[in-house]
């Protein structure tokens, strides 16, 4: 067998094995040996080759972890396998140009760095996806990581590469060099002391508490969900809450998209549509509880008002909001999704593609064509004025975009999801993997309403309190004591990929200014 092959075959290997749920983190330490050799011997190899064998790596690995999109998108999955393993790749290849115009060292420095820096444009541009970020890996081990508070995900990434250089080093040469190999144990060693440091000193703040209730309808989205109307789902919400309900619950936290009748609600007539105001005949039965739900809202506009991200419909242009909404305030508090899904929800590029090849969205898995965004993190405030930050799905993946909600005045985060459209595949228990990573990062209390699960409590440690087990209909009650603190990386967002992203661009410039080859 080839040994270049046999070595991109173990890092895919390695990796995938490292990944959760059900992986073991502490391979992610030597998942990157076997592709940095090849790294190494690049001079004297052909460059298809060498891409070819970085391809295949990053490919398995992909497929190896998000197959399950497949069930919701057989499109979405090969679009999100293929491109995200070509951008991977990429990063090596350039790392092999820096190597052979300037020395392994910088060459070993730019992959760290050019790294985080790919892992930070996944956290921004039209074609997102940062489920490969490196740091997610420990999310099932969150006592390793607590200072994420400190660092955020990308802490981890940085940790993860430092270890992978260290063992490479270590084997790089005839003989293992014991010595370094001691000293990755070491820094591997070192972060999980402190972080058992941390969790043993960590005192959330005593505050007056709250009580939530929350529901998990398990509403199959293939086959009922857009069956019934909204009347009828705000009926069955009540009856499946009101055995948990007591005089002190302050919020029923319902789940993503549960009123989605039709092209969804009026936005600007829905405080007095009969969904609203069936909603509140329901709770001023109960007192002075609060309902924070997903929905679907459309606004529509005419030729001279449309907006960017409209979509035409005869004379008339809509835009359709996944959005979330708490009753009882007037005006209504809105928000609407900002992080959609690529290929579901929103057209990347859309002023680019959509003239060329129109609107696709309904081809590629799309549900209602695609959908505006909310410019702003808008908190919720309680009739308590107590601040919650309302968080709807795939935007529990991404962690300085979660700070805007703290920095809005957020005292306790509520995630919002329906991770039924992926079975029983390890899709929606990765999505709350991550989620807990988001509680170490703030030091928030997290609540989680999911349609057919997993809704669970998370606490500000990042470990899961309470749950309702995926495919069970129910609700729970749940008292959680809201925060005020705002921490490190709070403040200071991703500082680590900044800085590698200003290293990085200052290490390939450099290296294409020079002409000459070192490596030939």
């Amino acid at each position: 067998m080839n040994s270049n092959l046999f070595k991109s075959t173990l890092s895919a290997v390695l990796l995938t094995f490292a990944w959760p749920i059900n992986g073991f983190p502490i391979l992610i330490f030597v998942a990157f040996v076997p592709l940095l050799q090849i790294l190494y011997d690049q001079p004297t190899k052909k460059t298809r080759q060498t891409t070819a064998f970085f391809f295949l790596s990053f490919f398995l690995w992909n497929l190896g972890v998000s197959w399950w999109i497949w069930n919701a998108s057989p499109f979405g999955m090969w679009f999100a396998v293929i491109v995200n393993s070509w951008l991977m790749t990429i990063v090596f290849m350039a790392t092999r140009m820096v190597i052979r115009r300037l020395s392994h060292q910088a060459g070993l420095l730019f992959l760290t760095t050019f790294w985080m820096s790919f892992e930070l444009l996944h956290l921004h541009w039209d074609f997102s996806w940062p489920w490969f970020q490196l740091g997610n890996v420990f999310s099932e081990t969150t006592s390793w990581i607590q200072w994420y508070e400190y660092t955020g995900v990308f802490g981890g990434s940085l940790w993860v590469w430092i270890v992978n250089i260290l063992c490479f080093q270590a084997v790089r040469g005839i003989s293992v060099e014991f010595r370094k190999l001691a000293l990755g144990v070491v820094v591997i060693a070192i972060p999980i002391s402190v972080s058992l440091l941390i969790y043993s000193n960590h005192k959330p703040q005593d505050n007056p508490t709250i009580e939530i209730v929350i529901a998990q309808p398990n509403i199959d989205p293939y086959e009922e969900k857009f069956v019934a109307g909204d009347l009828e789902q705000s009926k069955s919400l009540f009856e499946l809450v009101a055995p948990k309900l007591t005089p002190a619950t302050d919020l029923i936290l319902a789940p993503e998209t549960y009123f989605t009748e039709g092209f969804g609600s009026h936005l600007p007539s829905f405080l007095s549509s009969p969904l609203y105001q069936t909603i509140q005949e329901e709770i001023d039965q109960i007192g002075t509880v609060q309902l924070m739900t997903g929905i679907q809202f459309y606004q529509v506009y005419s030729e001279s008002d449309k907006t960017p991200s409209s979509n035409q419909f005869g004379d008339q242009w809509v835009d359709f909001y996944n959005s979330a909404f708490l009753s009882g305030t007037n005006p209504l508090q809105v928000y609407h999704k900002s992080k959609l899904v690529v290929g579901v929800e929103t057209l990347p590029y859309k002023e680019v593609i959509e003239p060329l090849l129109g609107n696709i969205m309904l081809d590629l898995g799309g549900t209602v064509r695609s959908r505006a965004t909310g410019a702003e993190r808008s908190v919720f405030q309680l009739h308590n004025e107590t601040k919650v930050g309302p968080i709807i799905c795939y935007e529990s993946v991404y962690g300085s975009f979660i700070n805007g909600f703290i920095h809005n005045g957020a005292e306790f985060l509520a995630v919002m999801t329906n991770d039924a459209w992926w079975g029983t595949t390890p899709g929606h228990r990765q999505l709350l993997s991550y989620t807990k990573l988001r509680a170490i990062e703030t030091r928030l209390p997290i609540v989680r309403s999911a349609n057919s699960g997993i809704s669970a409590v998370i606490d500000t440690f990042g470990e899961v309190a309470q749950q309702i087990p995926y495919l069970e209909r129910g609700a729970m009650t749940s008292t959680i004591t809201p925060q005020k603190q705002i921490t490190f990386y709070v403040t200071y967002g991703d500082y680590i990929a900044r800085l590698s992203l200003f290293v990085s661009i200052l290490l390939l410039l450099i290296a294409i200014s020079r002409k000459k080859l070192i490596f030939r």
